[in-house]
């Protein structure tokens, strides 16, 4: 509710530069979620070419190296006080002709709502509050999205009703940012190179010890090197993993903390497969053309999910969390969400299979 009387308090000033405004030809995506989300909105910034961006800090080492944006602000900077907020409300105000906002919470609907741009197409959400109408009003479009529809359709849809996730490919950076160095273990020659994330920043999205052991035991037949992808901040997450294991396997290796964001595209690119939960490496993976298994536990898939090679793993009777509705509390216990089938450890070690398949297939040059 802050927000609306904030809004209420800039309304003067903003009828008042719009009387000063001028055509500029530039857009503004509005997206201060975490790294899948960020990644699910690269099709909206490839198609509208070029475009300023508000960000949170977490996703910047890519928005960085993305040649689709040109200025990056950082929602963390602009939010701290009062100041802050009025400050930014006024450098952005009349910079905009076009302003796409994909993450509709009271923040970023007040820097969008106050922009005197010709074009301002919001999303709606479900949960939506009663007195966000007051930014809603201030809308030239808006796009209702749903809990079973794609989010990534929705974003393009703010720029062209007509459009969906087909039309436009993903990026996690544009071109693939390629690092100086990468870790020698990549080069393993005669392997199947298998990314995976013990960790999704939601314990209650995060794949149990037992879950990855029979993930590890049906593909035991089969030469796996496992690569684990995270910050250093998962360590605990390994260790719990390896005192389930009882050992620390050969084919575990671990690059917690050793590769900055900027890297990861890359390096997920050399694998064969990711194997993970609802996590930002999973949209990586899918964006640089690595085929995906998704253990969505109890991740609603139809609203988001990775878009290329994909084999989904769970049961939709677990469904509750969303992307816009995140719960952090289940009634069941991880180890249920999770809980893998005699089907699904099949259909793992067929998907699997079929990438060695792919590879062994693949000219040389």
């Amino acid at each position: 509710m802050s927000y609306v009387f904030l809004f209420i308090l800039f309304f003067p000033v903003k009828l008042l530069g719009k009387l000063f405004r001028k055509d500029t030809g530039k857009n503004l995506v509005i997206q201060t979620a975490k790294i899948g989300d960020f990644v699910n909105a690269t099709p909206l910034l490839s198609y509208l070419k070029k475009s300023d961006v508000l960000i949170s800090r977490g996703v910047a080492p890519l928005a960085e190296r993305d040649d689709t944006i040109e200025t990056i602000y950082l929602i963390g900077l602009h939010k701290r006080n009062l100041f802050a907020k009025l400050r930014f409300a006024w450098q952005i105000m009349n910079r905009y002709d076009n302003v796409y906002l994909l993450q509709p919470n009271s923040t970023n609907l007040f820097f969008a709502a106050v922009c005197n741009a010709k074009n301002k197409q919001f999303l709606s959400i479900y949960t939506r509050r009663w007195y966000h109408g007051i930014f809603y009003a201030a809308a030239d479009g808006v796009v209702e999205h749903g809990k079973r529809t794609l989010s990534v359709t929705n974003y393009l849809q703010l720029a062209d009703r007509t459009l969906s996730w087909q039309d436009v490919p993903k990026h996690a950076t544009h071109p693939l940012y390629m690092p100086k160095a990468w870790p020698e273990s990549l080069e393993k020659k005669d392997v199947i190179r298998i990314g995976i994330s013990i960790s999704a920043g939601n314990r209650a999205k995060t794949v149990p010890p037992a879950t990855w052991k029979s993930i590890f035991d049906a593909l035991a037949d089969l030469p796996c090197v496992f690569y684990v992808f995270g910050t250093e901040d998962e360590q605990p997450w390994l260790d719990d993993l390896y005192r389930h294991l009882g050992e620390e396997p050969d084919n575990i290796i671990s690059l917690l903390g050793l590769l900055p964001l900027e890297d990861a595209p890359f390096t997920i690119s050399k694998m064969d497969c990711y194997i993970a939960s609802d996590s930002g490496n999973v949209y990586i993976a899918d964006a640089v053309g690595v085929p995906v298994v998704l253990l969505f536990g109890p991740c609603c898939h139809y609203e988001q999910r990775p878009l290329g090679k994909t084999l989904l793993i769970g049961d939709d009777e677990n469904i509750c969390s969303y992307v816009f509705e995140t719960r952090y509390y289940f009634d069941q216990s991880r180890e249920a969400l999770f809980n893998l089938t005699e089907t699904d450890i099949n259909k793992l070690h067929h998907f699997v299979v079929s990438q060695r398949h792919n590879m062994d297939s693949t000219p040389v040059n």
